[in-house]
């Protein structure tokens, strides 16, 4: 779960990690009275989205005055950003945060991630700040310095300090930064983060260490400890495919293709969408029902699918285990009575009550494509869109 900068900033503030001080707004009007609020010289007018590059976009303007505050905020707000992360759709603007302006001596990045060659958390470090990572990563790996911090005794002051130095933080500044990445660390273990990325970094005039932005990330999984994240969740951000699906604990991605796939489990989905790949064709989706999908999950799983106007065709795949082939069939017979499916439907059912299950299509009366295998289907699926 993805949540915005200036909550990010309002969370880090509580662990003790300093950020300038800023206010949300969703109006001009708010936008200017947030800055009259701060009361500071130069305000940044910064568009809030699920997203980074957001500079590059457009999103972020420094104004001078409260004249700017506004011209800036009527501009942004409503706007369309495309950034590398958005993708060419874009995502529209619904809230800015309006942020004092900061005397910026130098810039660096700071995040925390897991790894999964070491199973541990890792602490990155690097004087590249301002810059996506990912380049500096490409460009210059050697300015990239990392810490794997030990899960029984957290990350250790000398880490920290040690990560300050490799990055060239002035002498009289490494204690707070210091500060900074351990109450970082903290939040980051705390909330149960997927990723916490400070980039920039900032050392500024007064000599302060400040987040500038603040992008975490957060474990679906763990959110029932954290009603508090949970609050932060802007489903405006969200697709609203993947909105329903929750709702039904399916697991849903939308996807750029046309061949909708509905499967019972996250490998065999994964398989599924690689293979229609191979016979030239597109997946629409990822969806795995889970091992104890229902009649009733099986029908909301399709009219989801079916949401999706790209979609040309569906390629049911299920294995049967836990999951019972003649309950996917029924599943399967309920959803196609209920949308009125007209578009090309294969099937292939697998292990449990498999005979049941085919039988139960077999004799349904609608028009479903049985495919013995997951290669033949895949390939009887692409054929029909075709």
């Amino acid at each position: 779960m993805n949540i915005h900068e200036y909550q990010g900033k309002e969370l880090l503030r509580k662990y003790g990690v300093s950020v300038p001080n800023g206010k949300v707004a969703y109006t001009p009007k708010e936008a200017v009275d947030a800055a009259k609020e701060l009361g500071t010289e130069i305000n940044v007018v910064k568009a809030q989205i699920h997203a980074g590059g957001r500079g590059k976009a457009g999103g972020v303007k420094v104004a001078k005055n409260l004249d700017e505050v506004r011209t800036y905020a009527e501009e942004i707000l409503g706007k369309t950003l495309v950034t590398h992360q958005t993708g060419p759709e874009g995502k529209e603007v619904k809230r800015l945060l309006i942020e004092e302006g900061c005397d910026i001596k130098q810039e660096y990045y700071v995040g925390l991630v897991m790894d999964r060659a070491t199973s541990r958390v890792v602490m990155m470090a690097s004087e590249e700040g301002g810059t996506e990572i990912e380049e500096v990563a490409e460009k210059t790996p050697e300015k990239i310095f990392k810490e794997v911090i030990d899960p029984v005794v957290g990350l250790s002051a000398y880490q920290a300090r040690r990560l300050a130095f490799n990055i060239n933080m002035p002498k009289e500044l490494v204690n707070k930064t210091v500060k900074f990445m351990m109450g970082l660390y903290t939040a980051f273990v705390e909330k149960d983060c997927s990723i916490a990325e400070i980039n920039p970094l900032v050392t500024t005039g007064d000599g302060n260490v400040m987040a500038l932005d603040a992008k975490l990330n957060f474990d679906p999984n763990a959110l029932f400890r954290h009603k508090d994240i949970v609050e932060f969740r802007d489903l405006d951000e969200e697709d609203s495919k993947e909105i329903e699906a929750s709702k039904y604990d399916l697991s849903y991605i939308s996807l750029d293709g046309n061949i909708g796939c509905m499967v019972n489990g996250a490998g065999l989905a994964m398989s599924t969408m690689d293979i229609i790949k191979h016979y030239g064709g597109d997946p629409a989706n990822f969806l795995d029902v889970g091992g104890g999908a229902t009649a009733e999950k099986v029908t909301e799983a399709f009219k989801i699918i079916l949401s999706d106007k790209n979609v040309k065709g569906i390629f049911v795949n299920i294995f049967g285990g836990i999951m019972k082939c003649d309950v996917i069939a029924e599943g399967v017979i309920e959803a196609t009575k209920q949308v009125g499916l007209e578009l090309p439907l294969v099937v292939r059912l697998e292990g449990t009550n498999v005979d049941l299950g085919k039988k139960l299509l077999s004799e349904s009366g609608l028009n479903i494509t049985a495919a013995e295998s997951m290669a033949d289907g895949a390939e009887k699926i692409v054929s029909l869109v075709k």
